[in-house]
């Protein structure tokens, strides 16, 4: 199975269209494009999960004037966007077609492939106990990665073909509850990633 994306190179910066930050705030956080092709037999639904791998994990180094985040720091995962029960006949979703702009508090019925369904991003734990931010955030939310860190962030669209037409998830679903439902239902399986950063040095 082969996956890509119009919006940006497989390894290459991901314009600012499709991220949720700039240097100077909010950037414009449309999904961008992907499509896929050369799917296995047997395929009954998929799966969609973006992944930055590089999110930092000492949360009082991050956002600070004072100081940059070093490339050793240890990293963790932080879900952009995980998506469910994508019918077995789509094969593209189209730029801004799931996400065009940021809504405080999260999106709470975001557009998606009909009869899929979206489920919590990590801007939900992020923004967790902000007035005016805080909320359940479904659906896809783009890059923001801190200003002061060195190294530039991954993104990792990984498409996932199941035998099963609909997983056992609960209403309010992670992407960690996608991967342990589609466990033993997995046919294939493609990624595409692009890169984001808003450091100085990591602009280009």
């Amino acid at each position: 199975m082969r996956l890509w994306s119009d919006s940006f190179g497989n390894g290459q910066p991901i314009p600012a269209e499709f991220a949720m930050g700039l240097p100077d705030g909010f950037a414009p956080n449309r999904n961008p494009h992907l499509a896929w092709d050369g799917v296995p037999a047997g395929t009954r639904s998929f799966a969609l999960v973006c992944i930055d791998p590089d999110a930092p994990t000492v949360a009082e180094t991050v956002g600070r004037d004072d100081l940059e985040i070093p490339v050793e720091q240890p990293r963790g995962n932080f879900i952009h966007w995980v998506v469910a029960d994508i019918a077995a006949d789509v094969r593209e979703i189209a730029a801004g077609a799931c996400s065009d702009g940021i809504t405080a508090r999260g999106k709470r019925n975001p557009p998606g492939p009909a009869g899929s369904r979206q489920g919590l991003n990590d801007y939900t734990g992020w923004f967790a106990g902000d007035a005016d931010m805080g909320g359940d955030y479904y659906g896809y939310d783009g890059p923001y990665p801190p200003f002061n860190d060195l190294r530039v962030h991954r993104y990792f669209f990984r498409l996932y073909a199941l035998d099963a037409a609909k997983l056992d998830l609960p209403q309010r679903f992670t992407a960690a509850d996608v991967l342990r439902a589609m466990h033993g239902h997995v046919l294939g399986e493609a990624s595409v990633h692009g890169t984001y950063s808003l450091h100085a040095n990591g602009r280009g």
